[in-house]
């Protein structure tokens, strides 16, 4: 027997379709009466198929053969002989109405079963699209979380469901991710669940009895609620929770299919989020790991040599067996004070990079003249960089400067450091200020030494970073000079930038905020 057969029940929706039915037949009654009277047709019944293909079509199946039941009794009882009996007396007639009969039940169910496969072609398609656009949600999202509300409005649309809420996790960590309503999702003493099952063994809704609450204060819910839960490769994210219309009916296979699938999205798309945040936390991990090695490599080598130089020196002088005059006394106490500095420098370095990448450095900005700070700055940098030559350029028109004083002398500082540990004794270093874009100061340090090869040059400001020429020896210093550099200048809201220099070497340009310009005197009259 059909399926459409074993399903049918009479509800209130049949009633417009029985109506349909009665009006089809007796329009169909009147014209085969006006056929057979008017005209020497002697059997119009066939008219009857017309009026039981429409009540098909829009009725269904059991409304057609009731229809092309209907038709042959009223056929029977209003047109053929006796009148107003079942019993036909013409063997014809009998034969022509059973055959009208047998030709409307077929056409009937034809024509049913052409409109249930266009209802399920639209259903289907529209599921697909509903689909879809789920589908199409998570994957082009960044996070899941990003499209969570997105998310639920569209389950909530395609499902005709009252409420819609994604909750992750369980008992008292559990979170409400998005929800179509207000306020807390409400709590239910029965859940209806979706059991699935491994295997080709479909899906089942199952209702049970929630043990408690699962948050105190919550509202009962109206309606059915159900559930499904989000789950993929063995781990659980939570559940996606919502609320039928109150009946006894469990949701139907389309919604089944779009609640499960866009349960299963959901717990891909936070699988992949997890996954991306361990993946990115790897990656943090172990660039940070090569940091510190750098670092320790760095200040481990660069930390020996002034060392060793100091407790040698220390060691010779504290020899009672070595006869020392005031003037081999006087350099090497020269010598300890230099390789100090240098550790002292070193040290600095360090401490000024952690606070940078910490985001510990808070700058006391003042407006200050850009010619005392430089001459400050080259003064305590003058014994490192002797005997190069030093000239310092500034701008007729140059402008004060919104700094920080310490921070700009030891961005000054780190500039020159640098090129003392990479330029010849001789090299010229030249230093520059002029006015630079509006409310801009420009600042311009360059040397003559050799520089850096011109593919170096974007990486000058990188951590660890120790540029030269082909052919040139091993490069002095841990090569976070001019990375400190670049992070205070950031600090103090400019930048700072490579390329070659004038002279031949490496030329740093430095644009920092000028003062703003005092408001012009009111003229007297």
């Amino acid at each position: 027997m059909p399926r459409a057969l074993t399903a049918w029940r009479p509800t209130r929706a049949t009633l417009p379709v029985v109506a349909l039915a009665i009006v089809a037949i007796v329009v169909g009654t009147i014209a085969i009466g006006i056929l057979e009277e008017a005209t020497e047709i002697a059997d119009a019944s066939a008219v009857y198929i017309v009026a039981v293909v429409v009540v098909g079509w829009i009725g269904g199946t059991v409304a057609a053969l009731g229809t092309a039941v209907t038709a042959f009794l009223v056929y029977d009882l209003l047109f053929t002989e006796p009148r107003f009996s079942l019993v036909v007396a013409d063997p014809n007639e009998l034969l022509n109405l059973a055959l009208v009969l047998i030709v409307a039940l077929a056409v009937g169910r034809l024509a049913a079963l052409g409109r249930e496969r266009a209802t399920e072609a639209d259903r289907k398609a529209a599921e697909a699209t509903g689909l879809f656009a789920i589908s199409r949600l998570l994957a082009t999202a960044e996070a899941t979380e990003a499209v969570a509300d997105p998310l639920v409005e569209r389950i909530a649309r395609e499902t005709g469901l009252e409420r819609v809420w994604i909750v992750l996790g369980s008992g008292p960590s559990e979170r409400v991710l998005a929800d179509t309503g207000a306020g807390q999702p409400p709590d239910a003493a029965i859940v209806t669940t979706l059991v699935r099952t491994p295997g080709d063994e479909p899906a089942r809704w199952v209702r049970a009895h929630e043990p408690a609450a699962r948050v105190a204060g919550r509202a009962i819910a109206h309606g059915d609620v159900v559930r499904v839960r989000i789950e993929t490769a063995g781990a659980t994210f939570g559940s996606l929770w919502a609320i039928k219309p109150a009946s006894s009916l469990l949701p139907d296979p389309a919604v089944t299919r779009l609640l499960s699938l866009a349960a299963d999205q959901i717990a891909l798309g936070l699988r992949r989020d997890r996954l991306r945040q361990e993946a990115t936390s790897a990656e943090v991990s172990r660039r940070s790991d090569v940091l510190k090695s750098a670092l320790l490599d760095s200040v481990s080598h660069d930390l020996r040599t002034p060392l060793a130089s100091i407790r040698a020196t220390a060691g010779n002088l504290a020899d009672p067996d070595v006869a020392w005059s005031p003037d081999d006394t006087r350099r090497a106490a020269e010598s300890i004070d230099t390789e100090a500095r240098r550790l002292d420098r070193l040290v600095r370095s360090v401490l000024d990079l952690s606070r940078i990448e910490s985001g510990a450095l808070v700058p006391d900005v003042e407006v200050h003249d850009p010619a005392e700070l430089l001459e400050q700055a080259v003064r305590r940098a003058r014994p490192t960089l002797d005997p190069r030559p030093i000239t310092i350029e500034l701008g007729e028109d140059v402008p004060l400067m919104s700094v920080d004083a310490v921070l700009f002398d030891a961005i000054v500082s780190n500039v020159l450091d640098n090129i003392a540990d990479h330029t010849p004794p001789t090299t010229a270093v030249a230093i520059g200020a002029r006015r630079g874009n509006p409310g801009r100061i420009a600042l311009t340090i360059e040397d003559g030494g050799p520089g850096v090869a011109d593919a170096d040059l974007p990486r000058v400001f990188d951590k660890f970073q120790r540029s030269g020429r082909p052919g040139e020896g091993p490069r002095h210093g841990m090569g976070v000079g001019l990375s400190i550099v670049r992070g205070m200048t950031e600090v103090l809201g400019g930048t700072a930038t490579a390329r070659r220099s004038g002279l031949g070497g490496l030329a740093i340009d430095i644009d920092l905020p000028a003062a703003p310009d005092p408001p012009p005197e009111a003229g007297g009259s």
